[in-house]
């Protein structure tokens, strides 16, 4: 843990020391002009964070400490006899900065094992709650209860020196990283499966071992989980719930507080259960259609009807990617490879094939590809879990290493309460009449 400790705050000072000669040198350069449309329109491309663990571009999709999907999938250390990369590799690139090696990845999983108990009364304080309760309510009520194992909170009431602030978010982020897949496993097992829960097994890597809780022992399932786990990780910082944990960590509000707003926007329809409304529209198309496997005619005809009651298809556009989400086609690649003749997938694949083209037709759509919300479903659904309100959770448990590791990135650099202006539409009246007053004179 100590070499894991110091590596990070070598990365942290040598990177606080860039930042600080970028500021003094360049602090009042312009980087970017910010139009009326953009204030009003949800800030879209507008540059105004910045997020250290990963970067989403618009044809390449995302990087993490610049690897591309394919290349962590090629690069980072996976289980034995595996062939998916494992999370912790991951998490150990977005905070350390380089690609880990097996034996770093043992440590962080060792690490990470002998922080996952998680005390009885978080269960019981989620036991409270009705079994029908969404998951991802649940989910986020046990992190709330967890609040109280808070390192960083514990020792801010004490007093100690904002040059430590780093260390005691790592400590936190390590403790509810281990945790996560406990509290989400409990969830999964009270509300679907009696209540009667799976022990740990502490020989499994973390991902596997979150899958044995959730009661799926399949090999192929566990290299999914090792997967799901990396692609769901980071999206950079504009996300809402990177931005949800980010905005409220800027407050010195602890990692579990944090991290709970991060789930509770990521629980939005616009967010993360988007891949619940992606799983139930297929299943509504195929009871209407009265086929498992709809034809690309018949898809495009119901495709078509969705669009003209209204509504959107789930799963295809994105705010900022322009291309075939890199993430989908890591999806599609392991159904390829392990699931080739299955009829949901082979459903997905078909959409894919079919949905693009409709949305283009329209002249409207700015992204009418797939994003990473289109496919997972199905690789769920074909090893048996089809409980589909609970994938929310799932996105949750792998998105905690992509907000967390930007948490404690923040922390080290010493990023400042985040406290934008904003205007009411009159004083934009106001400014408009003003500016048109101007342009006349």
């Amino acid at each position: 843990m100590e070499e894991f400790k110091v590596k990070f705050k070598e990365q942290a000072d040598k990177l606080g020391a860039e930042i600080k000669t970028l500021l003094q040198e360049h602090g009042n350069t312009v980087i970017g002009e910010t139009t009326l449309a953009q204030i009003y329109q949800g800030m879209r491309g507008m540059t105004a964070l910045v997020t250290e663990t990963s970067l989403l571009d618009a044809q390449d999709g995302i990087r993490f400490k610049r690897r591309s999907i394919p290349e962590l999938r090629e690069q980072l250390p996976k289980a034995k006899g595996g062939s998916e990369p494992l999370p912790e590799a991951l998490f150990y690139l977005m905070m350390i900065g380089e690609i880990p090696t097996e034996e770093d990845v043992e440590n962080l999983s060792a690490i990470l094992q002998r922080r996952s108990h998680v005390p009885t009364y978080v269960f019981d304080t989620m036991k409270a709650l009705p079994k029908d309760t969404h998951p991802m309510t649940q989910f986020v009520v046990g992190v709330m209860a967890l609040q109280a194992e808070s390192v960083f909170a514990k020792r801010y009431a004490e007093g100690f020196s904002k040059k430590e602030y780093w260390e005691a978010t790592l400590e936190d982020t390590l403790n509810l990283i281990a945790r996560l897949p406990h509290i989400a496993a409990f969830v999964y097992r009270r509300k679907y499966k009696g209540g009667k829960a799976v022990q740990p097994d502490g020989m499994l890597d973390w991902a596997a071992n979150f899958a044995h809780m959730l009661g799926y022992d399949n090999e192929e399932f566990k290299e999914l989980m090792r997967l799901y786990m990396v692609i769901h990780a980071d999206h950079e910082g504009g996300n809402v719930s990177a931005h949800a944990t980010h905005l409220v960590g800027s407050a010195l509000s602890d990692p579990y507080l944090s991290y709970a707003a991060g789930m509770n926007g990521l629980a939005g329809p616009l967010h993360g259960l988007a891949n619940q409304e992606v799983i139930k529209w297929i299943f509504e198309m195929q009871k209407e259609l009265n086929t498992e496997a709809p034809t690309a005619e018949q898809i495009g005809e119901y495709v078509k009807k969705t669009l003209g009651e209204g509504k959107v298809v789930p799963g295809y556009g994105h705010a900022v990617l322009r291309q075939t989400d890199p993430r989908f086609t890591a999806q599609m690649e392991f159904g390829k490879k392990h699931m080739p003749d299955d009829p949901l997938v082979n459903t997905v694949w078909r959409i894919y094939e079919t949905v693009p083209g409709i949305l283009q037709a329209l002249g409207k759509v700015k992204n009418p590809w797939p994003n990473v919300d289109a496919h997972s479903g199905a690789l769920l659904v074909h090893y048996g879990m089809k409980e589909y309100e609970y994938y929310t959770v799932l996105f949750a448990v792998s998105r905690a290493l992509g907000v967390l590791s930007s948490l404690c990135w923040d922390r080290a650099l010493g990023m400042p309460l985040e406290r934008p202006k904003s205007v009411t539409t009159a004083a934009v009246k106001r400014w408009l009449n003003k500016e048109v007053e101007n342009l006349g004179d």
